[in-house]
């Protein structure tokens, strides 16, 4: 997120404190002698602000849906205390909550395109022709994103009230924030999808002709032997295109991996040698989806496809504290150093570029920058890849899915 974003979200978190603090001094008078345990009255409307925040958090952060505005609408008008909220759109009203919604919504989208065309609150009276009627003031504030105003924070009141004007403009701000937060995620959501897709066009096609080509040449010698060889394409590519998920497991990745030596080990033969080290306390490790597999394609076209000789790639995942850390190692080719750092910096997209790349960057939008790739490597000299994973990190998990065996 950027520092405008931050700055704005803590500027809109203190505001609605601000806020929440005032209108608790009205409702505290209000409540039993029996809270008193909970603490002064200002701690305890403080403490039941920030309460209803959260609750009302979530769904927004979803975006702007009838659903969502339905979850959120009860909890802004507690927020507020106002006789009645509605939350629109663009065109139409999403949600309303509290009495008066017979008469009132139908009416709602006509007061409030002023605000969408300008974008600044307004305070109006209702002229409802209802007696009865407790909807005597409206004030309309806009709900705002990076693609203008979305739409708008209707709260309802029984008369003019500046603090009413004060605190609805707030907290539509405050819910701003949540919708921007709602669009940054599946900014970044698309964002991963691309690459993901990136790493899957990867995959190159040369690999699955000659995959299939290997199992083809064991159906008369060895017609068992191309069974389970088919049957290592079939998950290999399952898994590899599989839709659903950011993240998965150290044992999953393993697992496709091995898939995929299988299946270049029919083609090399012997001058394939694997060497695989795994510390089972790490496997239920969560990491992001193909970060393991583009690096040990790597190793294998540059250790093989590139030479005649016999190559040895080396494959570990240890146990190290708070982190598992993983190293993909091969006696190949190697690189120039120079060469490694342009393709990381993205001025070279060769045909192993994209896959260290694209891995890097992940694992630094996910860890961290001292969580990129640690690469060692010479012309001539191999390539020995570490990957650091911490064990536990906030919203990291993976999807259910299959179980390795």
């Amino acid at each position: 997120m950027t520092g405008t974003g931050l700055a704005a979200l803590a500027a809109a978190g203190v505001v609605l404190l601000v806020a929440g603090v005032a209108l608790g001094r009205l409702t505290a008078r209000r409540r039993p002698t029996a809270d008193l345990d909970l603490g002064t009255p200002v701690e305890r409307a403080t403490f039941h602000t920030l309460h209803t925040a959260s609750l009302a958090a979530p769904p927004l952060r979803a975006g702007l849906t009838e659903d969502t505005a339905r979850k959120a609408a009860r909890r802004l008008r507690s927020l507020l205390g106002t006789e009645a909220l509605c939350l629109t759109d663009r065109e139409k009203v999403l949600a309303w909550d509290g009495p008066g919604g017979n008469h009132h919504e139908q009416r709602v989208m006509a007061r409030v395109g002023a605000v969408l065309d300008s974008g600044r609150s307004q305070s109006i009276e209702t002229r409802c022709e209802d007696l009865e009627c407790p909807l005597r003031w409206a004030v309309i504030a806009p709900l705002t994103g990076d693609q203008g105003v979305l739409g708008a924070l209707v709260a309802y009141g029984s008369r003019e009230s500046a603090v009413l004007v004060r605190a609805a403009t707030e907290v539509a701000r405050w819910v701003s924030v949540q919708l921007e937060l709602a669009e940054l995620d599946r900014s970044r959501t698309r964002l991963i999808e691309a690459e993901i897709r990136a790493l899957r066009a990867q995959i190159s096609p040369h690999f699955i002709f000659n995959s299939l080509a290997a199992i083809a040449s064991f159906v008369r010698t060895d017609p068992e032997r191309a069974r389970e060889l088919l049957l290592e394409f079939a998950d290999f590519t399952r898994y590899s295109f599989r839709r659903h998920g950011e993240f998965t497991t150290l044992a999953d990745e393993l697992r496709s991996i091995e898939q995929y030596l299988a299946l270049a080990g029919a083609r090399f033969g012997r001058r394939l040698k694997v060497t695989l080290q795994v510390a089972p306390e790490v496997l239920p490790v969560a990491l992001p989806f193909l970060c393991l597999q583009p690096l040990v394609e790597n190793a294998v076209k540059h250790g093989l496809e590139d030479s005649t000789g016999q190559r040895r790639i080396t494959i570990a995942a240890q146990d190290a504290g708070a982190e598992a850390v993983v190293t993909i190692e091969d006696d190949g080719v190697g690189m120039d150093p120079g060469e490694l750092r342009r393709i990381l910096a993205g001025e070279r997209n060769g045909s192993s570029g994209i896959g260290l790349s694209n891995v890097d960057e992940r694992l630094r939008q996910v860890y961290g920058d001292d969580h990129g790739l640690v690469i060692e490597t010479g012309v001539g000299a191999g390539m020995k890849i570490t990957v650091r994973v911490p064990k536990y990190r906030a919203g990291v998990h993976s999807s259910p899915g299959r179980r390795a065996v």
